[in-house]
């Protein structure tokens, strides 16, 4: 190979970590302004000495009773919906993918209803447990109907085993909620996807779900880049397909669930920012999952102070935003590149 040939691949080494660097400082600026801006206006001065001392003010009580558990929320949650849309794109080989295609998002929404409507719980406490518990429930259902027959959990079988599920859940969550108004009212609020009026404690509590699924992720990358070369390809340089995706499957559920059981099911970002991460960095898994990781979160963030702005002083929801966002970058997405199978 020559000089020529090389420099292209050498380009696009040096470019990658230049890249991720300069994401990364995106995603500090975001977390900066998502302390700095809220719907009661204090000052850079008043934030930055609300960050470095202790006096028990209110402009203290106001940053670091809400607005950096709010970015921590943010940060967390991005990075997950983020690296778990990456997998499900990734294991599925589904250009269209993200997390909610296993089942996590109705999964997930049928035992908040459950939880609320029939016992009774009212506190996100209380009935996070009951989502993730479910997202998990129906992620091991999809996974093991798209593992029978020949040829276990291909993409295909996996793909129409979540839609399956996920409609007959749904099916069973509306039901649920038009026969009880109270839970309706209690339910939409988490549905919607919001970080703010979160408990701080429960970030702790999802944090190590959070940190076993980011490191399960990391090490699946490999082999499913010697799946990217398709199956045959794979086994016959003695990779274990069926171990790669069962393990890529607990990644995706303990990401996505822990993310979707604290703050609702926030739609598109696990589906547009692994584009984006691959428009960048190339189809390399590993790369893919680490820029998901940090664009996810600086999406979610800058998502959140724009819903701050516009409504300032009241805000809009997270998951309004994304989505009003993300869908018509989605589709100049799929207008401008041809987007296959991966």
């Amino acid at each position: 190979m020559t000089t020529a040939e090389n420099a292209p691949t050498r380009g696009r080494r040096i470019a990658r970590p230049v890249g991720l660097v300069l994401a990364l400082a995106g995603l500090a600026l975001c977390a900066l302004l998502s302390v700095m801006v809220g719907s009661q206006d204090l000052g850079v001065s008043t934030v930055l000495s609300a960050l470095t001392s202790q006096d028990g003010g209110q402009a203290e009580t106001i940053v670091w009773g809400l607005r950096v558990p709010r970015t921590g929320f943010g940060l967390a949650v991005g990075a997950a919906l983020g690296m778990a849309g990456a997998l499900m794109q990734g294991l599925t080989r589904n250009p269209l993918a993200d997390p909610g295609l296993l089942g996590v998002s109705a999964g997930a929404s049928l035992a908040v209803v459950l939880s609320t409507g029939v016992f009774g719980i009212t506190s996100l406490s209380g009935y996070i447990w009951f989502a993730f518990a479910g997202a998990a429930v129906a992620s091991v259902v999809v996974f093991a109907l798209g593992s029978t027959g020949s040829g276990g959990p291909t993409p295909t079988k996996l793909a129409l085993a979540g839609a399956g599920v996920s409609a007959m859940i749904g099916s069973l969550t509306t039901s649920l909620l038009l026969s009880d108004a109270a839970t309706l009212e209690r339910y939409r609020f988490w549905s919607v996807g919001a970080l703010s009026g979160q408990d701080p404690a429960t970030l702790l509590q999802v944090l190590p779900f959070l940190a076993a699924g980011a490191l399960l992720a990391a090490a699946v990358t490999p082999g499913m880049n010697l799946l990217a070369l398709g199956e045959d390809t794979a086994r016959g340089l003695g990779q274990r397909v069926g171990l790669v995706r069962g393990a890529g499957v607990v990644a995706v559920t303990l990401l996505a669930g822990a993310g979707v059981a604290v703050c609702g099911p926030i739609a598109f970002v696990g589906l547009v920012v692994p584009h984006v991460a691959r428009a960048i960095c190339g189809p390399d898994h590993r790369w893919v999952l680490a820029y998901s990781a940090v664009l996810a979160p600086a999406l979610l963030l800058a998502a959140d102070v724009l819903g701050r702005v516009v409504s300032h002083p009241d805000e809009l929801h997270v998951g309004i935003v994304v989505a009003f966002l993300g869908a018509p970058f989605f589709i100049a997405l799929v207008r401008r590149q041809r987007i296959s199978e991966l």
